[in-house]
């Protein structure tokens, strides 16, 4: 049994665990902050990027440049909505985002995130395990493979969550200890 799709959809769920880090406000200016919020553009509901430029001017200020400037109070309202602890201010052509240092409490809050993403796609690497199992089971009661490479399929597959557990463990561990020293 080739393991090949199931070793992809392991990686995408580890991809889309680092892309969700990006998003965090961690107390320091990064694109990835805003760039999944939906902006009522209009012309129709996009993603910040997709209205606007979005460019880091230090550490801690972001600067949303629309194409359109008469957007600009719907791209302030936008990340007003999404409730991710940050203040924009509307310059007129441009909007502008001051990064907050972090707290103890929003170290906490943070932390609390991280851990419910790492379950989260714990939770996935162990359904794509069950159907990784379910598929080599049913080839065996379908007399299509051996007992012999059953339990080599078995082997294959629960090497593969091991890997993809450590690499998501590794993962939540550097980004919780970045949230703790910022």
């Amino acid at each position: 049994m080739d393991t090949t799709p199931y070793k992809d959809q392991m990686q995408k769920a580890t991809s889309y665990l680092e892309h969700e880090f990006q998003s965090l406000q961690i107390g320091r200016a990064s694109t990835g902050l805003v760039e999944n919020i939906t902006v009522q553009a209009s012309y129709g509901d996009m993603k910040i990027p997709q209205v606007a430029n979005v460019t880091i001017l230090d550490a801690q200020t972001l600067k949303i440049e629309p194409w359109d400037k008469k957007e600009s109070k719907n791209i302030e309202k936008a990340i007003y909505d999404a409730e991710i602890g940050l203040a924009p201010q509307n310059e007129g052509d441009y909007v502008m985002i001051k990064i907050p240092p972090l707290t103890q409490d929003r170290r906490t809050e943070i932390a609390r995130k991280i851990k419910i993403m790492w379950e989260d796609t714990k939770a996935q690497l162990r359904q794509i395990r069950q159907d990784g199992m379910k598929t080599t089971k049913k080839l065996l009661d379908d007399k299509e493979i051996s007992e012999d490479q059953n339990k080599i399929n078995e082997n294959n597959i629960d090497n593969l969550v091991k890997d993809f557990n450590t690499q998501v463990d590794n993962l939540v561990k550097i980004k919780s200890e970045e949230i703790m020293k910022l």
